[in-house]
């Protein structure tokens, strides 16, 4: 008995030992490793160009804020309303969301700098101006907190027959473009996950545009997933619903309709080996994710109507995500633009998801 029990107790300690130095080593049984796995939430939010400039600079607008303990006039004011008052108020809807990924749309160099400065040193982001490939036109830049994610690289390419310049689709109604980044994300304690994300903005006139930029956009996505291996996350306003006459992009980027024809010189530069991910395609996040954490409103714009009347909402404004996997969506909001004086930051409402890579 006292062999026995010798012998059990010897098993015991063995186990443990065993199990403490395969965690320790990032295992969690012999030969199998952990898979790394780390949570973030993104954002997507169309920041509606300075339509109206002024010299009134942020630190101008952040002094006058009014007292927070006195109440104000209740919906006082209405309509589109200047940069310099609404970007605090964007702000306000970022800051408070505990973001450490976000992708804007139509934000000109201004606004680029603005929120620069608003979010602090603790943020980077990258992006060029669409007109010039510098600092002309609009932006969709790419904003990441730098204590969670890191920035590997990054480029850009134009939605257009000629991707490698500064161009515009015929019949589109603005030069668009797409900003393509490697990243590593390091929110939490585990391994960090290196993935890949592309933000942009389709034209609001030419569905065709809107067509050539999603196959354009899914070309690439498969190119990352096939030569990372790792998760693929896409942002933007597609100016395109899930549903009706101008789904056209919404289709095509989440399989449901064949890509289009694209320029032959950006298709061999991100072509894939034959029959590796050949149903490659994007899945919207608000689908994936459980019904208990998908929350907030619908539409995601709303103009600058006033409020209750939503005769031009639509959701056109997503986050999806690579079919090649390695991600969860864990929580999805579409957030609001709207304050009680009747300000609305944008004509667009932020979009939130909550994504866990793996």
């Amino acid at each position: 008995m006292v062999f026995a029990e010798l012998g059990t107790l010897l098993v015991g300690l063995f186990s443990t030992l065993t199990t403490q130095i395969l965690t320790r080593s990032g295992l969690t049984s012999i030969g199998m490793i952990e898979e790394p796995q780390q949570a973030m939430r993104i954002a997507t939010y169309n920041l509606r160009y300075d339509s109206m400039p002024d010299n009134i600079t942020v630190q101008q607008s952040l002094a006058s804020l009014p007292d927070p303990l006195q109440q104000y006039a209740f919906y006082a004011k209405t309509g589109e309303q200047p940069w310099s008052t609404r970007r605090i108020k964007v702000f306000e809807h970022l800051e408070h969301e505990r973001i450490v990924l976000a992708g804007f749309q139509e934000a000109l160099v201004r606004q680029v700098t603005d929120l620069a400065e608003l979010l602090g040193d603790g943020w980077g982001w990258v992006g060029v101006g669409r007109d010039d490939g510098v600092a002309a036109g609009e932006f969709s830049p790419i904003f990441y907190k730098k204590s969670d994610v890191t920035l590997v690289s990054n480029d850009s390419f134009w939605l257009s027959n000629t991707p490698d310049v500064p161009s515009k689709f015929p019949g589109a109604g603005s030069v668009r473009i797409c900003t393509a980044t490697h990243l590593i994300l390091h929110s939490g304690s585990g391994a960090p996950v290196h993935f890949t994300y592309l933000n942009t903005h389709l034209d609001d006139q030419s569905d065709d545009q809107r067509r050539l930029g999603a196959s354009m956009i899914l070309a690439r996505a498969r190119y990352e997933a096939w030569k990372s291996g790792g998760p693929v996350i896409v942002t933007g306003d597609f100016n395109s619903p899930a549903t009706g006459t101008d789904s056209g992009a919404y289709q095509i980027i989440t399989g449901q309709l064949a890509p289009v024809a694209i320029n032959q010189t950006f298709a061999e530069k991100y072509a894939v080996p034959k029959n590796i991910l050949s149903n490659f395609t994007m899945s919207d996040l608000k689908g994936d994710a459980p019904r208990s954490s998908v929350s907030g409103n619908f539409a995601t714009y709303t103009g600058f109507n006033a409020p209750g009347d939503a005769s031009v909402y639509t959701r056109i404004d997503f986050v999806l995500g690579g079919s090649n996997g390695k991600w969860t969506s864990t929580g999805y909001r579409v957030g609001t633009s709207l304050s009680d004086d009747g300000v609305l930051a944008s004509d667009h409402r932020p979009v939130f998801a909550d994504v866990t890579l793996h």
